[in-house]
């Protein structure tokens, strides 16, 4: 019988690494009858078939060989083609790279821009895999906690600013947010733009939310105010815009003199995304934007639903969020929500995430996921007043 390595062996880094305060709720509640999983950031519809379609084409070709390590071309021109769509203005499909999701567009990114003592600032409260990943690579993350006041959720920009360092590498910005909702002006995205111009910093930006945005047809962007080769990283993923978590599809952009740098990287962590997968990709890109548009009015009835259902209440602090799909919210006299997430479970039968998942900045919030089935919610927040009331 061989020894078991011993944790004092493995890098500090690994070993470290932080457990999911959100998995933990979800793992007490995923088989409770009745529950209503609020917790994960996904909606309820699964894929639509005419992306479940293009996949299963793909496979019956046999496409199942390795390909492209940035990307098929026909996905990174279709890539290009929705950001014209969408930004209008010409995008060059050779600043597009395939990822195996989000996340691996964050590590990549990382990976490129900051390691081994390094610091990255981060506003929080954040989703937390981005601090993580950072820190699980060797570099350090500097959190900015944002403020919370009668104008909703804001970023201090000059303590943002403050926090940068001789050791800093790169400002991570993630707007709309994941949890709160918040979403950076034009005027504070060219902010930071200019401040991280004049220190050589990179940016990466999380643009995952932006076409879930209540005041106007997208979020401001920095690619509103960059230039093509500013030092700016944008990190996407097909998961949430086309219902396609499970997919496992994501993308980077990045200016593409980088190109040959983000092949390697790709190379030497998934080595490629699978061509099939690739193929829904792009039936997802060039199809579906009426789903997007779908996607999106549901989301703002769900918004009215749960923002309004629990305002009424008078127990819950919140702001109603400008962007993403979540409700950041606290609950009167009860400080601890990682206990409340457990404790909703089991009175309430519905499943949270607690805000302290999302760095120092969440401890005494819930985090809501509203991307789902309007009469699920309506019933959701009626459990939720309920016991609010007997409280």
């Amino acid at each position: 019988m061989s020894a078991q390595p011993a944790p004092s062996r493995l890098r500090s880094e690994a070993t470290n690494a932080p457990e999911s305060g959100i998995v933990e709720v979800f793992n007490y509640g995923r088989d409770r009858p009745g529950l209503i999983p609020l917790w994960v950031g996904e909606g309820d519809l699964p894929t639509p078939d005419f992306i479940a379609d293009a996949a299963r084409a793909s496979l019956s070709e046999g496409e199942t060989f390795y390909t492209y390590q940035r990307g098929i071309p026909e996905l990174r021109t279709a890539l290009a083609r929705y950001h014209a769509r969408v930004f209008h203005k010409p995008f060059d499909p050779e600043r597009f790279f395939v990822t195996s999701g989000g996340m691996p567009a964050i590590q990549i990114a990382l990976r490129m821009v900051a390691g081994e003592s390094d610091e990255v600032v981060v506003p929080t409260p954040a989703w937390p895999n981005f601090a993580a990943a950072a820190e699980i690579g060797g570099a350090r993350t500097v959190a900015v906690p944002m403020s919370f006041g009668n104008a909703g959720w804001m970023l201090d920009l000059d303590r943002y600013f403050a926090a940068v360092t001789p050791r800093t590498t790169a400002l991570f910005l993630n707007s709309p947010c994941n949890p709160t909702g918040w979403t950076a002006t034009r005027e504070e995205l060219i902010a930071i733009r200019d401040f991280a111009r004049a220190r050589g910093l990179w940016i990466i930006a999380d643009e995952v939310y932006n076409r879930f945005f209540y005041e106007a047809d997208r979020a401001p962007s920095f690619y509103d105010i960059a230039e093509p080769d500013e030092r700016i990283l944008y990190v996407n993923t097909l998961s949430k815009n086309w219902a396609m978590t499970g997919w496992r599809v994501g993308w980077l952009s990045a200016p593409p003199e980088l190109g040959q740098v983000v092949e390697n990287l790709i190379q030497y962590s998934s080595s490629g995304t699978a061509k099939f997968m690739q193929r829904g990709a792009v039936a997802a890109i060039e199809q579906g934007d009426a789903f997007i548009d779908f996607q999106i009015e549901r989301a703002k009835r769900a918004r009215e639903i749960v923002c309004a259902g629990l305002e009424a209440t008078g127990r819950v602090r919140f702001s109603w969020p400008a962007g993403a799909f979540y409700l950041f919210f606290s609950v009167d006299g009860e400080p601890d929500t990682r206990k409340l997430g457990l404790r909703l479970v089991d009175e309430a039968n519905v499943g949270l995430a607690p805000g302290d998942a999302f760095g120092p900045g969440g401890a005494g919030y819930m985090r809501m996921c509203f991307l789902r089935d309007p009469a699920q919610l309506t019933e959701a927040t009626e459990r939720l007043a309920i016991w609010l009331a007997r409280g």
